[in-house]
C-alpha cells in the first residue's frame, strides 16, 4: 500500500535544499560569467557592491562582498560590459538565486588600463595636472632626491649623468620598491620624507620601463597627492619614452626616460664652461668697444674744453704779457741806459763847475760877517773880518786896507 501523505516542507527548508543542490555542483562553483552592469549600488561604508549582469534576453542579480571589491583596479559603472569570476548560489531569506563575483574585469579593455583612464580623469577635473599648478625646477640644484630602487639599472643611469654633466651636485638616494604591493606606500612615504626633511631642492622619481602591471605603482591615487602637494619641484622619469603614467602628469616635469631626467635636472658643465667662456669674449669686446668710445668723446669734449678753457686764456693772455713785459724791460733798459749817459755828462758839467773843485785849483771863497760872498773889494773896508774858505777849512782874517 502506498502512503499518498503528501511530503510537506517549510519554505526555508526549500530554499536551504536548492541552495545545498547548487553549492554541491562544481559546475556553478567557478563559473566566469560575461554581462553589462546594471542596478548599480555601491555600499561605501560596508564595501559590498550590488549589481546585476544582463544581456539581451535576461538578468542576474549579483553581489560583490568587500573583501574582493578591495582588490578590484576599476571602478564598475552603469552599463559597462565586464568579465567576471565567481559561483551561483541561493540566498535563502529571499530564495532569489544570486552570482556571487570573486573577481571582476572590464570586458575588451584591460582593467589596470581601465582603471588608469577611470584615475586620470578624476584627478584632471579636480585640477591636479594643471599647467598653472607646475613649479620651475632649480637651474642649477645643489641637492637632487632620486626616489627609486636602489638595485636597479634607472639609479645607476642617473649617477652617470649627473656625476658626468654637473659634479658639483648632492645626490640623496631615497630607496623604495617601485614594483609590488608594498610599492606605492613607499614611494608616498619617501616624497613626504624628502619635503619634511628638505635636503634637496628637486625630486627625480622613476624607474626602467616594464608592462602596466610592473609601472603600476605610480599611478596610485595617493602618490598623486603626494607629488601635487610637494613644495619640491618633482621630474618623473618612468619606463621607456612611450610609457605615461599618472605620476607623469601630476609631476611638474616629465622625463621620458630616467637617463633624460638626470639630464633636465642639471645644466651641462661643459655647455656652461663653453657660454660662460662666449659671454666673457662678448662682454670684453663689449666693454673694448665702450671704452674706445667713450675715449672718442672725451678726447672731442677736452679738445672743447681746451678750446673754452679760461686756462688756455689765461696762458695766451700771459704770453701776450710776457711779450709786453719784455718789451718794457728792453724799453726800460734802452731809457736807463740813454738816462745815464746823459747823467754822467751833467756829473761831469757839474764836477767842473762844483766850487770845491774849483778851490781844489788854488781858489777860494770869501764871506762877510754876514756870510755873504766878497766879490769885490768895493764891498769891505779896512777893519772888516772876512773868513776865508778853502778846500780844507776857513781862514779868518782882517782886512788892514783898501
Amino acid at each position: 500500500m502506498i502512503n499518498s501523505t503528501p511530503n510537506i516542507i517549510t519554505v526555508s527548508q526549500l530554499n536551504f535544499y536548492v541552495k545545498s543542490i547548487l553549492d554541491g555542483d562544481p559546475r556553478l562553483n567557478y563559473v566566469f560569467l560575461c554581462g553589462e552592469i546594471s542596478n548599480l549600488t555601491d555600499h561605501y561604508r560596508s564595501g559590498h557592491i550590488y549589481l546585476s549582469l544582463k544581456d539581451e534576453k535576461a538578468v542576474v542579480r549579483a553581489v560583490m562582498f568587500a573583501g574582493n571589491a578591495r582588490n578590484l583596479k576599476f571602478k564598475p559603472a552603469e552599463g559597462m560590459k565586464v568579465i567576471c569570476r565567481g559561483r551561483v548560489t541561493l540566498y535563502e531569506p529571499t530564495g532569489q538565486y544570486q552570482y556571487y563575483i570573486e573577481d571582476m574585469q572590464p570586458d575588451g579593455l584591460g582593467a589596470l588600463y581601465q582603471a588608469y583612464e577611470q584615475l586620470k580623469i578624476k584627478l584632471q577635473k579636480k585640477g591636479l595636472f594643471d599647467v598653472s599648478h607646475k613649479k620651475p625646477v632649480p637651474e642649477f640644484p645643489k641637492n637632487i632626491g632620486v626616489i627609486t630602487s636602489p638595485t636597479g639599472a634607472a639609479i645607476q643611469d642617473i649617477r652617470n649623468i649627473l656625476t658626468r654633466r654637473y659634479p658639483s651636485v648632492n645626490i640623496v638616494l631615497c630607496p623604495v620598491l617601485v614594483q609590488g604591493e608594498n610599492s606605492a606606500p613607499q614611494l608616498v612615504n619617501a616624497v613626504n620624507l624628502l619635503n619634511e626633511y628638505e635636503v634637496c631642492d628637486t625630486i627625480i622619481i622613476g624607474r626602467g620601463g616594464g608592462s602596466i602591471e610592473d609601472l603600476w605603482a605610480f599611478n596610485d591615487e595617493e602618490l598623486a597627492y603626494a607629488i601635487y602637494n610637494s613644495k619640491i619641484p618633482v621630474i618623473s622619469a618612468v619606463g621607456h619614452e612611450t610609457d605615461f603614467t599618472i605620476c607623469d602628469f601630476v609631476s611638474d616635469l616629465r622625463a621620458p626616460t630616467p637617463s633624460a631626467a638626470a639630464e633636465l635636472a642639471v645644466p651641462d658643465r661643459e655647455e656652461l664652461i663653453s657660454y660662460y667662456d662666449g659671454q666673457r669674449q662678448y662682454l670684453s669686446s663689449l666693454i673694448d668697444m665702450r671704452l674706445n668710445d667713450c675715449r672718442a668723446v672725451m678726447q672731442e669734449n677736452v679738445s672743447k674744453l681746451l678750446s673754452l678753457s679760461p686756462v688756455n686764456r689765461l696762458d695766451r693772455i700771459y704770453a701776450e704779457t710776457h711779450v709786453l713785459l719784455n718789451k718794457i724791460n728792453t724799453t726800460i733798459n734802452y731809457k736807463f741806459e740813454n738816462t745815464m749817459q746823459d747823467f754822467k755828462f751833467s756829473a761831469e758839467k757839474i764836477e767842473t763847475l762844483n766850487p770845491v773843485s774849483i778851490m781844489n785849483r788854488g781858489y777860494s771863497v770869501v764871506t762877510d760877517e754876514n756870510k755873504k760872498t766878497v766879490t769885490s773889494v768895493k764891498q769891505v773896508k779896512s777893519g772888516d773880518v772876512l773868513t776865508i774858505n778853502v778846500t780844507d777849512g776857513k781862514i779868518i782874517s782882517r782886512v788892514i786896507g783898501e
